[in-house]
């Protein structure tokens, strides 16, 4: 009885062996086992300023006065999520204000999604290419999300691309980026509805959407060249079969330890109609953002300048100036920003077909993203 007991005993323990040597395994020298943690995190960007219009003035009632209002101009929640080391996703609601004439709620806040997407990570597969990923759902367009990290003033107003590019900060569509090995740059393409994330899609077409930015002394020991940065982008798009809604940008970025600065060149085609004809337009955009201490603490002052032909075969030709000085709040460590900017915007037209008004504006500015 005692022989088969040891005889018992000592075939279990046989058996065992290859679980515990198993458990017992260590990972690969160099190998990290990806983080499978799931996570939800909230957040909050506000938008938020006082604006007095000293030209034009406006006329209500026989009486003429400079408009000058308080406004909310984006409230945005941000709902970030980690399903596992592969696939995570984002929503974020867009509080703004109405500004259909006619609608029920017209010059309300109203309610609506500016990004709502699944995002599938390849960054445990594909070596030194990071931030290797797919997205599908409302999400950034490619340009405008690669400018906004240079250029930190989105809660003055929009990019150039935006406010005379006729381009979406968010679209819904399917995309792809990755960065380039040991810092060289970055690459996001994807194709899009076209319309924006605030309109549905109103033709059976697409929108192509290709930037590349390199950075061709990344490996320097130059803070210049390190910071530099050479962007192309090419957007094309129809609005109806074989009438060209299409972009292309050329762009310099520069990230400094004093400055941040950048130019943009755009050319844009478009036709509204089989019988309109082709329209080119476009222009150029330059800005620095000079840092009196460092960059997201302390002073700051903004300079753009913008200049944009509606029409490059007519003479009417916009010009926008923008002035300003900022105060970003020191805050202990975090992605967490607090600021304020005060600033001076002018837009005029010269040589313009009809009598066109000057517009000046004097506008407080707030941010807060937390």
């Amino acid at each position: 009885m005692r022989q088969r007991i040891a005889r018992l005993s000592f075939i279990v323990a046989l058996l065992s062996l290859p679980a515990e040597a198993l458990a017992q395994v260590t990972p690969a020298a160099g190998f990290t086992p990806p983080d499978e943690t799931q996570s939800i995190a909230v957040g909050a960007v506000i938008f938020y300023d006082y604006t007095y219009t000293k030209s034009p003035q406006t006329t209500v009632g026989g009486v003429t006065f400079n408009p000058n209002s308080f406004n909310l101009t984006r409230t945005y929640i941000n709902v970030t999520g980690r399903i596992s080391s592969v696939v995570s996703f984002r929503v974020t609601p867009d509080i703004v204000r109405e500004t259909i004439a006619g609608a029920a709620v017209t010059g309300g806040l109203v309610y609506r999604v500016k990004y709502g997407y699944a995002q599938f990570n390849f960054d445990r597969w594909t070596g030194g290419w990071t931030a290797n990923y797919a997205r599908l759902g409302i999400q950034q367009t490619p340009f405008i999300d690669g400018e906004e990290g240079v250029y930190r003033y989105r809660f003055q107003g929009t990019v150039y691309a935006e406010r005379d590019g006729g381009l979406s900060s968010a679209d819904a569509g399917a995309s792809y980026h990755s960065n380039l090995p040991n810092n060289y740059g970055d690459f996001h393409v994807g194709i899009y509805n076209g319309e924006g994330y605030s309109r549905v899609e109103t033709n059976d077409q697409k929108a192509i959407m290709m930037r590349g930015t390199v950075r061709p002394f990344a490996q320097t020991n130059s803070g210049l060249g390190r910071g530099l940065r050479f962007t192309g982008y090419y957007h094309n798009d129809h609005s109806a079969k074989d009438l060209d809604r299409n972009r292309a940008i050329f762009s310099t970025w520069l990230e400094q330890r004093r400055y941040n600065a950048g130019f943009d060149y755009m050319n844009r085609w478009d036709e509204a109609n089989a019988t309109s004809g082709q329209v080119k337009s476009g222009g150029y955009s330059i800005f620095v953002t000079p840092f009196f201490q460092e960059k997201g603490n302390g002073l700051e002052a903004l300079i753009r300048y913008d200049q944009f032909k509606v029409n490059k075969d007519l003479d009417p030709r916009q010009d926008r100036l923008i002035l300003g000085v900022a105060y970003w709040f020191p805050h202990a460590g975090g992605n967490a920003t607090a600021a304020l900017l005060f600033d001076y915007e002018q837009v005029t037209v010269d040589k313009p077909a009809a009598p066109v008004a000057d517009q000046e504006r004097f506008i407080l500015h707030g941010l807060i993203n937390f």
